[in-house]
């Protein structure tokens, strides 16, 4: 056997969505994995983005990112708002997301975010991780 680093492909993302599914169907589960971007704009301007994906019963915010001139104006808190409106009543249940100490602990507190757990560096503690969650209180019937 050899391994190696690869460059990822098409073939190399089928092979893993093909033996990822077929072991969530052996466990009676489904990934549905499903990738997401929301954009705002000022005219024909992106002054910020949020991306990430959707999988299991999870929303997971992967980057949240507002242009300089337009931070502390209210737009990341709107985007946030979009996603949840966007996907409520589809059946999922949290919003995880994670940030790094020196970027925006404060924020994602202040929009409901929950803190679960802080992985240190043992080098720097502005790249300390912040893992949140935010649970959904709507009723998916």
């Amino acid at each position: 056997m050899d391994i190696r680093k690869i460059k990822s492909s098409r073939a190399i993302e089928a092979f893993i969505e093909a033996e990822q599914e077929k072991y969530e169907a052996e466990n009676g589960v489904s990934c549905n994995y499903t990738p997401f971007c929301f954009a705002a704009t000022i005219g024909d301007e992106i002054v910020g983005v949020v991306s990430g994906a959707t999988f299991f019963s999870e929303i997971y915010m992967d980057e949240l990112v507002v242009k300089e001139a337009y931070r502390r104006k209210g737009i990341g808190t709107q985007m946030i708002k979009a996603v949840e409106a966007f996907y409520h009543g589809r059946g999922f249940h949290n919003i995880n997301c994670c940030t790094n100490g020196f970027q925006a602990s404060a924020f994602y507190e202040k929009c409901g975010f929950e803190l679960e757990f802080v992985r240190e560096d043992k080098s720097d503690p502005k790249l300390n991780k912040y893992f949140y969650i935010k649970y959904l209180d709507y009723d998916d019937g």
